[in-house]
């Protein structure tokens, strides 16, 4: 057994459970963890035989945004500026429904090698789950191998924390620039493959060539870092609020590890572009946000902080810090400051 693993899932199930109250003191295994060796490295999730992989992000600075000449180019993705990012793993890949319906289903778990006897003590207990989805969220495009779509941002954040507790490391969303500075993979290009939107049949799933929907994640070629879709497919969720006017307080000074915590319901950021977007929209610079009418077929009352009924182009990734943060640091992650909080 790993023995850091096991001491840092108990560590965060108490703070699961207890809220983060208390300041805990320092703890061995998050240090041990701190010096884990920076590679490629695949992550079963326990009780279930699915697995998914991770790619080490140096990190560095970059000029985030879009230059003024840029084609296609949008007044909320300037000016741009210098940001320092800190290195992290970043998921290989889209979360695939393989993944997701884990943690979505309880009766998945119980079905799985040793779920029973983690059922009643597993650190991911404390940790609520999304009510059933009340029709096919897939729409027909497909469920193995194929990105999870419609979730909301608390919902992609909610799994996120369950996967912590459930594997013992850190996983939450990218920030904004951390999903730029990943996709780009140190091109300052439109797309990380240069500025020509016709080679984008090579990377990335678009309207033009999904023939309208989802696709299986990695069909297409990898950037620089080694990963997939970052142009297309499902458009990715971020930790951020979307303000169209966040770059312009950094526009003389360099930003480390910028995150604008979102404090109300919409609108959050998405980075991407998706089999529903036309090529433009797909560019590393170009942002999304969030909208109340994508739940707008919702019949529920009130609406479900966990579904979307009408954005099947939303998906996510996770990563990873390579500094293991503290529980405080966590607890600004996990923190919920907003009522009915599921955009």
């Amino acid at each position: 057994m790993n023995l850091n693993k096991f001491f840092l899932s108990g560590t965060i199930l108490l703070l699961l459970t207890t809220g983060f109250a208390n300041k805990p003191q320092p703890s061995t295994a998050v240090a041990a963890l701190q010096e884990e060796k920076f590679d490629s490295y695949k992550e079963l999730i326990p009780g279930s035989k699915v697995s998914f992989e991770l790619v080490p992000v140096k990190g560095g600075e970059f000029l985030m945004g879009s230059p003024a000449t840029e084609a296609k180019r949008k007044p909320d993705e300037g000016p741009q500026h210098k940001v320092k990012i800190e290195p992290f793993w970043m998921g290989k890949y889209e979360v695939t429904w393989d993944e997701f319906e884990i943690f979505v289903y309880k009766e998945i778990e119980k079905q799985s090698q040793n779920a029973s006897s983690m059922a009643a003590t597993g650190p991911s207990d404390a940790v609520s789950r999304p009510s059933p989805p009340y029709l096919d969220m897939t729409f027909g495009m497909g469920k193995s191998g194929f990105p999870a779509i419609n979730m909301t941002q608390f919902g992609a954040l909610t799994y996120c924390k369950w996967l912590t507790a459930k594997t013992g490391h850190f996983y939450r969303l990218p920030t904004e620039a951390e999903w730029e500075y990943a996709c780009r993979a140190g091109a300052t290009t439109a797309y990380a493959f240069g500025d020509d939107p016709a080679q984008l049949d090579e990377y990335g799933w678009n309207f033009n060539n999904s023939n309208a929907g989802t696709k299986k994640v990695g069909s297409k070629k990898p950037n620089a870092f080694g990963l997939y879709d970052m142009h297309g497919n499902v458009a990715e969720w971020t930790l951020d609020q979307y303000d169209p006017n966040f770059y312009t307080q950094f526009a003389k000074n360099t930003a480390t590890n910028p995150w604008l915590k979102p404090t109300k319901l919409y609108a959050h950021t998405l980075r991407g572009g998706s089999w529903d977007d036309d090529p433009d929209a797909l560019r590393s610079a170009a942002r999304q946000f969030s909208k109340p009418v994508w739940k707008q077929r919702d019949p529920q009352i009130p609406k479900s902080q966990w579904w979307f009924t009408d954005a099947p182009f939303i998906g996510f990734r996770v990563v990873r810090p390579l500094k293991q943060p503290s529980a405080e640091e966590i607890a600004k992650y996990w923190s919920e400051p907003i009522k009915d909080y599921g955009s």
